[in-house]
């Protein structure tokens, strides 16, 4: 389908109390009504093609996205939280720049837009049928069902339906006691999950093997000997040096015990007995002092 006039050449949009942007004017004011329309910023546009990215394994199309928005690009800022937006002829996918995109829903029911909402709704039908293990297979019928009653709702209060909130309720749709977390992956396509696999893996770099030279903080076996020999000493029993003082001290005692057994046995034999059998001291043993007793104090 054709894009709109190209009398549509540029827009006024204004901050609102919810932090969305809203047309206050438009350039093409014929074809176009002002009233509650929405225009998706920078941010919301890049956090939408994020949660688009799970789909392109389930066949999603660039050309419906693209078709479905008009991107602009900021002219200048005005007064009153208001900024000037310019036409812009880049692509949304793949432009660098901080673009809005107006979606394209001059007709509500079957624009370029509406084709977009269709479109990502069969999809997560799909990845949801996929990474849930549902009782019964979930239907486009049943998503719709249930977001249609919250927009309801919402108009019901008068609160205007914004266009990133729209597209975030398909693509972050979930059944009420049902979650998708890591685990459910184990029950994706197996195409996508192998292909999900190839493209990890060749993320990672590999690593060539090298000697590494250690440093203080690689000596693990020091400190376990440090600390075994500490708790040993915490533990009551004596370090080496001291049993080392006590050995010593009693070979001390032992040599003293030695010298003075052997001192006796000297006097013994210098004693000699007379004619009668009676044993009289020599002269060398009368005269001889008494040892003395050596002995280490302690």
């Amino acid at each position: 389908m054709p894009k709109p006039s190209p009398k549509l050449e540029w827009c006024i949009v204004r901050l609102g109390d919810d932090m969305n942007w809203w047309v206050a004017e438009i350039s093409d004011s014929v074809r176009w009504d002002v009233d509650g329309l929405s225009i998706i910023d920078p941010r919301q546009l890049a956090h939408i093609l994020d949660l688009l990215d799970p789909l392109r394994e389930y066949g999603f199309q660039a050309d419906i996205f693209e078709t479905a928005f008009i991107p602009f690009v900021i002219k200048e800022t005005l007064p009153g939280n208001k900024v000037k937006l310019i036409r812009a002829h880049e692509s949304l996918l793949e432009s660098e720049e901080k673009l809005f995109a107006l979606p394209d829903q001059v007709d509500e029911e079957k624009g370029p837009y509406a084709d977009l909402l269709d479109h990502v709704t069969k999809l997560r039908v799909k990845f949801l049928n996929d990474a849930i293990d549902f009782d019964k297979h979930l239907t486009v019928d049943d998503l719709e069902e249930e977001i249609r009653e919250d927009h309801h709702n919402a108009f019901l209060e008068g609160r205007a339906l914004h266009a990133f909130q729209e597209i975030i309720d398909i693509l972050e749709y979930v059944p009420a006691g049902f979650e998708v977390d890591e685990e459910a992956e184990e029950t994706l396509d197996p195409a996508a999950k192998k292909k999900g696999e190839e493209d990890a893996a060749e993320d990672i770099p590999e690593v060539e093997d090298e000697n590494i030279e250690e440093d203080e903080t690689m000596k693990w076996d020091d400190e376990d000997d440090k600390d075994k020999d500490k708790e040993e000493t915490e533990g009551g029993e004596p370090p080496p040096s001291d049993e080392k003082i006590e050995d010593l001290d009693a070979l001390d005692d032992e040599e003293d015990e030695d010298d003075d057994d052997e001192e006796e046995d000297e006097d013994d034999d210098d004693d000699e007995e007379d004619e009668d059998g009676n044993r009289k001291k020599s002269k060398s043993s009368a005269k001889r002092p008494p040892a003395k007793k050596s002995g280490k104090k302690k």
